[in-house]
């Protein structure tokens, strides 16, 4: 499984509109192509940034689809009233699901850079954390996607609410650091964000 992200930085008083838009029309239109599994949708209101995913079936169709997705992306910026995107594509390595995101469920990504030759071991010790993830209150699921060439990564942890990820914050950060050290990796950004379209249906992947 691949996935392609595009990041913008919506005008807040549009975030609502722009979600109505990727629900209503977007899903649908992205389905429609070739390979394409499904799509999420992760805003910060505060700040406006938003990060739509996408998922594909494989690599090859993921390529194939930038003259489709395009112009899409076009609508969705208009949309969220947004002047600039950018796009990142990746392996999805690991996906794991507890049970099914609800309404109000947030999510806390991490970026991480790391050593492209060693992305095989990130993978394996980024699986032998899992059980420490999933014991925490309120944990919906765990993603790991990874751009084997840049040696880029990103992990997705999704919560019940804000209120359960908030309480993970001190445990989550020791182990982030300790997983950073052993995978050799920089951690570039943490950043949370709410969950505000979760149909991304991409399988267990453990």
């Amino acid at each position: 499984m691949y996935a392609r992200s595009s990041t913008i930085v919506a005008q807040t008083s549009s975030i609502d509109r722009g979600i109505t838009f990727l629900s209503d029309e977007l899903m649908s239109d992205m389905l429609a192509i070739d390979g394409c599994v499904g799509l999420s949708l992760l805003v910060d209101r505060d700040t406006g940034r938003c990060i739509a995913t996408s998922s594909w079936e494989n690599e090859g169709a993921m390529k194939a689809s930038e003259s489709k997705v395009s112009p899409l992306r076009q609508r969705l910026m208009g949309a969220f009233g947004a002047t600039d995107i950018s796009n990142d594509e990746w392996e999805v390595v690991v996906m794991h699901r507890d049970h099914r995101a609800p309404d109000g469920a947030h999510a806390r990504i991490t970026y991480l850079r790391g050593d492209p030759a060693r992305a095989d071991d990130s993978i394996e010790i980024f699986k032998s954390l899992l059980p420490t993830i999933e014991s925490y209150a309120g944990f919906c699921s765990a993603s790991l996607l990874l751009n084997r060439s840049s040696g880029m990564a990103v992990s997705n942890i999704i919560f019940d609410s804000a209120a359960a990820m908030a309480r993970t914050a001190e445990q989550a950060s020791q182990v982030r650091a300790r997983a950073a050290g052993q995978m050799g990796s920089e951690i570039v950004e943490v950043a949370e964000f709410e969950l505000a379209f979760a149909h991304l249906r991409v399988p267990e992947l453990v």
